[in-house]
């Protein structure tokens, strides 16, 4: 089936999503958040291979990706949590299963711990965790032209330099890579819409929040990630209550990108476990 895309509207700001119905209606709902200084663009492998067993939705955060760069949004994972929860709502989705990479793990616990009747569990790779606001970008967000300085020190490393920071095998970055993951930050008011974010992120869930999440939730981790070392994944693990983690021994941050195939199977394996024992409990 073609997939549907669109906007949805969300306090004024215009948030694209893509909505790929599976032929049987029944099939179970697939619900995928990107990371920071990403977009849906990063599950592009991903997708397909899901989408044989379930009805997929992605979307992509502002001011990242196609959605719009708003000077109205509140650019929070609270916030977040809410637009990915307006729009399962919007399609009257229940029992979703959630498939974070980086800060989108930390989005849909957010979504998770707001809404916990619409998920049915969680596969966070690589997620976010336990980081606190940084104070001082909120002070300097507020100097002149640091959108600029922000522009600056991006290009500095370049999207090259910050996707070998991301992968175990540097042979693995392509030039579709490089393309894809540089086209959102052509758009002029991207880094306005950074300087927002930078500004408004609170800090992640800590210990007390994670502990009531009581969801199904699998980890899955790259050894060798430099960006959410192992420890966080150890963690999540012992502070939300029905986790399991995964290691990659030859991978690192860049889980979707790395090993699709290997994501696949083990969200595939999550799932059939959730209704396990779910039958287990009927």
């Amino acid at each position: 089936m073609k997939p549907i895309r669109g906007f949805i509207d969300y306090h004024r700001t215009n948030i694209y999503y893509e909505h790929w119905p599976h032929p049987n209606p029944d099939a179970p709902k697939a619900v995928l958040v990107h990371g920071f200084l990403s977009s849906s663009f990063s599950f592009r492998h991903l997708m397909p291979l899901l989408h044989q067993e379930y009805h997929i939705l992605t979307l992509d955060l502002p001011p990242f990706g196609k959605s719009e760069k708003s000077r109205r949004l509140i650019y929070s994972y609270e916030n977040y949590g809410a637009i990915v929860n307006a729009l399962i709502a919007q399609l009257n989705w229940m029992n979703c299963i959630g498939i974070g990479h980086s800060m989108g793990g930390q989005v849909l616990l957010n979504a998770a711990s707001q809404k916990t009747n619409r998920w049915a569990g969680l596969a966070l790779l690589g997620s976010s965790g336990y980081l606190k606001p940084v104070k001082k970008f909120i002070y300097y967000s507020y100097i002149p032209f640091f959108s600029h300085l922000l522009k600056y020190a991006l290009a500095k490393t370049g999207v090259k330099g910050n996707l070998y920071n991301v992968v175990y095998r540097r042979s693995s970055v392509t030039a579709e890579m490089i393309q894809g993951y540089a086209e959102p930050f052509k758009h002029p008011k991207i880094f306005p819409g950074l300087v927002r974010f930078l500004r408004h992120r609170e800090g992640d869930l800590q210990s007390e929040t994670l502990q009531r999440i009581h969801l199904p939730i699998r980890l899955l981790w790259g050894a060798h990630d430099r960006v959410v070392p192992l420890t966080v994944g150890r963690r999540l693990e012992k502070d939300l209550p029905q986790s399991k983690l995964h290691i990659f021994e030859d991978a690192a941050h860049l889980l979707p990108e790395e090993k699709p195939e290997e994501m696949h199977r083990q969200v595939i394996d999550f799932t059939r476990s959730i209704h396990w024992r779910q039958a287990l409990i009927l």
